[in-house]
């Protein structure tokens, strides 16, 4: 990337992701598009690609519908051994009657990255989404281990939820030459993730992958790295911060639609006072 560019960075979180759909279709509304290249992870790399592609409400209709219906989340389904969150129907689905503009996204001109987490090393992935692998690497981004019993390959390489590896990824943004990085997050401002309690049971539930299991261990430490960067940047680095209010208590797998609606109007409200300071 340029020198001195200005990068876009979207959280991910599931269903949390309903803030993150407000701020986007309001920007889409506004022709908001002041950015060099933006990173996604998870739920933020599919909002990512429906703003790109021009696609207004897209990811409201797949959060607040499609994400809803017991087809694709289902937890007696995953005690029975299947998935909790069948992201297999759920590409299906989408491709027929919720389908992503390609022609739009591949000829709008801001790069974007999708975050992956590689399951063999533990390690954050950082793709360039094109015509040929977007649909992969994003379902990449979203699957959630466990819950998600897969790991989509892409260059024969197994890959898991961005988030584990990088949940809000400004200091690659940085590392990559942005000097200026609008942040969309998808929990209130003064959050701080918490070391997980039972430890053991990640690595034994992915015994067969402990480098995943480290990564999932440690993932408090990379995200608390990421808000410490976001409140005390370089000097040479300004991040503005778009982030949900207090009150908002949208949570991974939240289905309630008034709790999502208001999640959304949120997001809406967020960027309608952004857009106007």
């Amino acid at each position: 990337m340029e020198i001195n560019s200005h990068a876009l960075v979207v959280e991910g979180g599931a269903m949390r992701g309903i803030f993150a759909s407000g701020v986007l279709d309001r920007f889409i509304e506004h022709q908001y598009r002041p950015f060099d290249f933006c990173i996604g992870v998870s739920a933020g790399s599919t909002n990512l690609a429906s703003w790109l592609s021009h696609q207004k409400q897209r990811n409201y209709r797949i959060i607040t519908h499609y994400s809803c219906l017991p087809e694709f989340i289902d937890f007696g389904r995953f005690v029975r051994g299947g998935h909790w969150l069948e992201l297999n129907w759920l590409w299906d689905i989408l491709a027929k009657e919720c389908h992503f503009d390609m022609d739009t996204f591949v000829h709008q001109t801001i790069p974007l990255f999708v975050v992956t987490t590689n399951i063999n090393t533990g390690a954050a992935v950082y793709t360039k989404a094109t015509a040929d692998n977007i649909e992969l690497i994003l379902k990449a981004s979203c699957s959630v281990p466990i819950a998600f019993r897969d790991f989509p390959e892409y260059q024969d390489s197994p890959m898991t939820d961005g988030g584990i590896a990088d949940s809000i990824p400004v200091i690659k943004a940085y590392e990559m030459g942005a000097k200026e990085i609008t942040v969309v997050l998808s929990r209130p401002l003064g959050y701080r993730k918490k070391s997980p309690k039972i430890p053991w049971l990640i690595r034994r539930a992915l015994k067969t992958h402990p480098k995943l299991a480290e990564a999932m261990v440690n993932r408090a430490n990379s995200y608390n790295q990421a808000i410490d960067f976001i409140e005390n940047p370089p000097a040479d680095c300004k991040v503005n911060l778009i982030a949900p209010p207090s009150e908002f208590n949208v949570a991974r797998l939240t289905t309630d639609q008034t709790i999502l609606e208001q999640g959304y109007k949120m997001g809406i409200n967020a960027a309608d006072t952004w857009l106007s300071r």
